[in-house]
């Protein structure tokens, strides 16, 4: 009889929901897990507003205390240790739910699912817009509706940054194709070295009208106190992709690019 060869069951995605638990008092979602086994990597998000919850002053310090702890642990015993540990020793004042799948799930998604599903413009979210409606809202100081909200976390939000999809390779590595990232409008100060979000006028491609680029440019002095661009030069990350140079009539600015949403 031939032998038979097992193949080990590959789990997916998962999550797991981390709550309080009071006695007499419902269960509170306070935060998230999300284990991906195949790249051995736990992340999570923790509620940052524990004065909203009713808390005593005890636990308020100990909640306060739990992302560090976490992140440490995380660090020294690896995501899948770790997540194992936390399941075979919480208290029970701290509850882990059964891991559920994941797939097609990402951490911001779980999160506003099963924790907190508020929107605080400008707190806690940006808006989403395409690169055309940005370039309207923040060219032409016109109304455009944001095609929905996203939550950013690690940034001081304020009015005038938003989120858009670009696309295209040429600023690889630091932005991959396709991803989400943030941009702030307008630009202030001087625009030297920084990656800008443009519009590129005249050009009625949308895949070409809106790029990413590093912004550099040379002037010549004109008189005593003036001065006049000489050469602007749009610049790519990306190697595989040449630089180029417009006049300033040839191009808009939309905004200054922040950072990539993972």
């Amino acid at each position: 009889m031939p032998g038979v060869v097992a193949f080990p069951v590959r789990e997916g995605v998962v999550f797991c929901v981390l709550e309080i638990a009071r006695p007499g008092a419902p269960k509170t979602a306070i935060g998230i897990f999300r284990w991906e086994p195949v790249a051995n990597y736990l992340a999570f998000r923790l509620r940052p507003d524990w004065e909203e919850l009713d808390l005593s002053e005890e636990d308020l310090e100990y909640c306060g205390l739990l992302e560090e702890d976490f992140t440490l642990r995380i660090q020294e015993m690896g995501g899948q240790t770790f997540l194992q540990s936390l399941e075979d020793s919480l208290s029970n004042f701290l509850v882990l739910s059964p891991r559920e799948t994941a797939e097609g799930r990402s951490l911001d998604d779980l999160y506003e699912e099963y924790v907190d599903a508020r929107v605080q413009p400008y707190q806690t979210h940006l808006p989403i817009y395409s690169l055309q409606a940005a370039a309207t809202k923040f060219g032409e100081d016109s109304e455009v509706s944001a095609v929905g909200w996203r939550r950013v976390e690690g940034l001081r939000l304020a009015e005038g940054m938003f989120v858009a999809r670009v696309v295209g390779r040429s600023m690889e590595p630091l932005i991959p194709d396709g991803s989400f990232c943030v941009f702030r409008a307008p630009v202030v100060g001087s625009r030297q070295g920084k990656r800008l979000l443009i519009e590129q006028l005249g050009v009625t491609d949308s895949s070409a009208r809106y790029t990413v680029k590093r912004y550099t440019s040379q002037k010549r002095q004109l008189g005593e106190d003036e001065w006049e661009h000489s050469a602007i030069r749009l610049e790519p990350l990306n190697p595989e992709f040449p630089a180029f140079e417009l006049d300033e009539s040839q191009f808009r600015v939309i905004g200054e690019f922040v950072k990539v949403l993972s």
